[in-house]
């Protein structure tokens, strides 16, 4: 199968040295792409900023920001079985970018900011009978309340969701543990372990859940087993 996945941060560029971003390392959406490599998929690796290598056998896309994300991903994605989006993509962006280092003033400074394209809500929209789209809900409270109504409002077939406020895992975190709540079905608990077996667990769900997909109807049972 084709293979379509999302990793990192982007950048939004308030002037030519600063601008706005998070924490993701890209290390999980990485280790996605090489689980889904080493189960015999062919990976698109769309990635936002970070300081890792491009894994071997797979296609790397750097992207910058989120409105080069959203180019890169939406052009790929009626290609792909399987689009899977760990980015972490800004939701605001600087309404207008300076040419010149800003520089300091006596008083207090307003960014003035504007919203940015959901890529996950269009790719929602935009999803073609059979394929999955997976997204991913990084939280730091009420983690399943909020993964279930993103699932829902954006039309995902599967959703992991990702409680970044424990200390022991996560963001920038070489391990990570997290529930996968399908559309249909009940959650999946997937214990705290390295980021590459959890990714090889992932991967696996979701060939499971593939494989019981019908693309006439573009309806899934996915149920986990």
């Amino acid at each position: 199968m084709k293979y379509l996945i999302s990793a990192g941060p982007t950048r939004e560029k308030i002037d030519p040295i600063r601008f706005l971003s998070n924490r993701s390392t890209g290390k999980m959406g990485y280790a996605l792409a090489e689980a889904a490599r080493d189960a015999g998929h062919e990976v698109v690796l769309v990635s936002g900023p970070v300081s890792l290598a491009d894994p071997a056998g797979i296609e790397v896309v750097r992207v910058e920001s989120a409105a080069e994300m959203a180019a890169a991903v939406e052009s790929r994605a009626a290609a792909a079985e399987v689009v899977i989006m760990t980015a972490a993509v800004a939701d605001y962006r600087p309404v207008r970018v300076l040419a010149d280092k800003m520089k300091k003033g006596a008083g207090k400074l307003l960014l003035e900011l504007e919203r940015t394209e959901d890529i996950l809500a269009t790719l929602g929209r935009t999803k073609r009978p059979g394929q999955l789209l997976i997204g991913f809900a990084a939280e730091t409270r009420d983690l399943l309340a909020y993964a279930e109504d993103k699932l829902r409002r954006k039309n995902l077939d599967w959703i992991v969701a990702n409680d970044v406020a424990a200390p022991d895992r996560g963001i920038a975190a070489d391990v990570n543990g997290v529930t996968m709540i399908p559309a249909v079905g009940a959650p999946l608990e997937l214990p705290l372990q390295h980021k590459r077996q959890l990714a090889t667990q992932i991967i696996a769900v979701i060939d499971r859940s593939r494989s019981r997909t019908t693309p006439a109807a573009g309806r899934s049972d996915n149920r986990p087993e």
